[in-house]
């Protein structure tokens, strides 16, 4: 796991050398900054057993265990409150739920306790939320829109990828259209209507993980550099290069900022 300052009304958004928060040789995947900007969360396997979720504070430059249990916990993020953060868990006997923590790892309780498989999430506001939900049986995976306070998920589109994000300042959510022999898209979903419309194909045509900036600024990772599209414009562009921070096969992303600082990139990336 390794993070990046960003200067996001750049051309070039990132320069310079990448700090690498997790020192692991394992599995280090899933990051999610606290919203403050403070420090990120992620995923880890670092015992040989399960993934146990970890925060990496950016002042005291300190990671710390943030669970320790017999499950499983991947894809944390901080809850709209800010009083908790959700995962999914992988229970005992392999069913895959969404729970929450508080933000010190103790008291887990479920949240849709009818609602599973889920591999990846995004909440909307504090009862909605986006789910990737896995395909049983042979049913494809499924994109659905929950709620809280009903307990209930409704299916809204079949075939997409496992990056869900609030488009920033929209409402709306992004994800990635993977639709049975076309080509992949970048989607955003208004919550409210159910409408979805189109917004870019993707940076590369097996893309799925993708940030976006708070500008508006879409991101996308290929091998070791970082594209990027504006709203308005046609094409990707190279935004980043980090072939010369010895990190490449990027995958997942994420953006976070403290207040009045310029925003950081976390990076799942292969060191070389």
């Amino acid at each position: 796991m390794f993070i990046a300052s960003l200067d996001p009304d750049a051309a070039v958004i990132a320069r310079g050398p990448v700090m690498n928060i997790s020192n692991s040789p394992g599995y280090d995947n899933q990051p999610g900054f606290l919203p403050d900007g403070s420090g990120v969360l992620f995923s880890s396997q670092r015992d040989g057993k399960q993934m146990d979720i970890y925060r990496y504070d950016f002042a005291s430059q300190s990671l710390t265990q943030v669970t320790k249990t017999p499950e499983g916990e991947y894809s944390p993020q901080v809850t709209p409150d800010g009083k908790t953060f959700s995962v999914i868990r992988v229970e005992a006997d392999g069913t895959q739920r969404l729970w929450r923590f508080q933000l010190d790892g103790s008291n887990p309780q479920v949240v849709l306790p009818d609602v599973k498989p889920v591999g990846y999430h995004v909440w909307i506001d504090r009862t909605r939320l986006a789910l990737f939900i896995l395909g049983t049986e042979g049913r494809p995976i499924t994109l659905q829109l929950a709620d809280t306070t009903t307990g209930k998920a409704a299916v809204i589109e079949e075939r997409i990828g496992r990056s869900l994000h609030l488009r920033p300042g929209t409402g709306t959510v992004s994800y990635v259209s993977k639709p049975q022999g076309g080509r992949w898209v970048v989607k955003e979903l208004d919550p409210t209507t159910k409408d979805a419309r189109t917004l870019i194909e993707t940076a590369a045509p097996n893309s799925e993980d993708y940030a976006w900036l708070p500008n508006g600024t879409l991101l996308m990772p290929s091998g070791s550099t970082i594209l990027a599209w504006k709203p308005g414009e046609t094409t990707w562009r190279e935004a980043a290069d980090f072939t010369s921070s010895g990190v490449t096969s990027i995958t997942r992303l994420a953006v976070g900022a403290a207040p009045g600082q310029p925003p950081r990139l976390a990076i799942v990336a292969v060191p070389r």
